[in-house]
């Protein structure tokens, strides 16, 4: 959730509180973007490909956190990241939404955006939306008025107070509503949903700024088997029209969602391929599958 998007929702809930409620990039390199000049709010995925690291590292007191990581995720992809605690995946992710700036490397927003020059909410307003673990709604909101927050506006006091949803923005809710198994339950209060709603209710937040790649962490820890099948077939609905990164540890979830599965290791890329393929492989074997 974006810093202006959190203080809208504090403002929003006074009001209520006042009336009682590996290896190269598939680019061919940095250079191969050069020829293009960026467009504001253009993601250029010429080269196929929505997000570049190359040779990224970090390290915190000493500890290599990220060492030389090379990746991309095509425009469209559904990429499953796996890998042992400690792997780096979350650091990774922290870097690409500039939460932590690397030491050394490069990481591009398709081929002309170099994210690296940017701060962590204008990189969420370019279209990279992030997901953590646990669910930040706002639970005193209603279902309605949080998505209605979400939404990529203006976000001043001013314009706030005397927003009202067009007809093509009340379409785009009800679509995000019902993507997000959510449509029978837009007055509820989301406190009173259960942990499963509550993560579709944030991933539908997501949904409302238009984001281009979403990073969604451990997205379905604490569901029941009914909510993860659900979630998968929210995610595969997403994928195309969305670039998905997506962090978890249930191998029956990513064997229903994945294509290519990215194994982190030491802070860099151990395998890639099928999910079939990583889980034969012998080194991810020995430091996270066991046997």
């Amino acid at each position: 959730m974006t810093p202006d998007l959190q203080d809208l929702g504090a403002q929003r809930l006074a009001e209520h509180v006042d009336r009682s409620v590996s290896g190269q990039t598939a680019s061919g390199g940095r250079n191969s973007g050069f020829a293009r000049i960026a467009q504001d709010g253009e993601v250029d995925t010429t080269h196929g490909a929505i997000l570049y690291l190359e040779d990224v590292s970090v390290s915190f007191d000493g500890f290599k956190a990220i060492n030389k990581l090379s990746l991309d995720i095509a425009a469209g992809e559904l990429r499953c990241i796996i890998g042992p605690n400690g792997a780096g995946k979350t650091t990774m992710m922290d870097i690409i939404t500039g939460k932590t700036r690397p030491d050394e490397g490069s990481v591009f927003f398709g081929s002309t955006i170099d994210l690296l020059r940017y701060r962590e909410a204008d990189i969420a307003q370019m279209g990279i939306g992030r997901k953590f673990q646990k669910p930040t709604v706002f639970e005193h909101l209603t279902v309605f008025e949080n998505l209605e927050l979400a939404l990529k506006t203006h976000k001043g006091v001013a314009s706030s107070m005397f927003f009202k949803l067009g007809s093509g923005q009340s379409d785009r809710l009800a679509e995000v509503l019902h993507t997000i198994h959510l449509a029978g339950d837009l007055t509820r209060q989301a406190g009173t949903l259960s942990h499963g709603q509550k993560q579709w209710l944030e991933i539908g937040m997501l949904l409302m700024q238009d984001p281009k790649l979403l990073l969604l962490d451990e997205p379905v820890a604490g569901m029941t088997d009914e909510e993860t099948a659900r979630t998968a077939e929210l995610f595969l609905s997403l994928k195309g029209k969305h670039s998905l990164m997506v962090v978890e540890h249930d191998m029956s979830f990513i064997k229903t969602i994945s294509d290519i599965v990215t194994v982190l290791c030491d802070g860099s890329v151990l395998a890639q391929g099928t999910l079939e393929q990583v889980q034969a492989d012998e080194r991810v074997i020995e430091v996270y599958l066991g046997r």
